[in-house]
């Protein structure tokens, strides 16, 4: 069961921080609706929007990229990026960001709008975000820290993480 809470930042518009025991959503694949896998690559749901589709191509270019503190900042496309670089990279690209670059994860505390997606949440927190996208995990964390971005249709625990989406996805 997910448990959230309300709570004003200065500077910040009302968010939604989890609590101690929450986790990102279970995989469960829904076809037409659920991205999958395919080695270490996903695979777009049939019936997701073009910018979704668009984000889950753009992490694929990036898996095999191994996790670089900093990576992804001074560059679009670099050689290695960690997890704001990793999720800027596939916001960009997916023409949900414009030409923006956060240099920190707790930058995206202001990208969207607070609350869960359909197709794509941000889960964000001081000194880490990532992606649930289609049903799966877009992350820079998984099972190891620090190997990179990945793919994943494990979930993980999020306490302390608000949540961020854009309206309409």
């Amino acid at each position: 069961m997910l448990t959230v809470m309300l709570i004003t930042q200065p500077g910040c518009q009302q968010q939604q921080q989890l609590q101690q025991n929450a986790a990102t959503p279970e995989y469960v694949y829904v076809e037409g609706y659920t991205a999958y896998m395919r080695g270490n690559k996903a695979v777009a749901p049939s019936k997701a929007p073009k910018r979704i589709k668009k984000l889950i191509a753009a992490g694929n270019k990036i898996v095999h990229c191994p996790y670089r503190s900093g990576g992804g900042h001074g560059r679009h496309v670099d050689t290695g990026y960690d997890c704001s670089g990793s999720v800027g990279f596939v916001l960009r690209e997916a023409g949900m960001m414009g030409r923006v670059q956060y240099r920190t994860s707790r930058q995206f505390l202001s990208w969207g709008k607070p609350g869960y997606g359909k197709w794509l949440t941000v889960y964000v927190k001081r000194g880490h975000v990532f992606l649930v996208v289609a049903g799966l995990r877009f992350d820079t964390s998984g099972t190891r820290t620090g190997i990179g971005p990945r793919w994943y249709t494990k979930s993980r625990k999020c306490a302390g993480f608000y949540v961020r989406h854009v309206p309409g996805f």
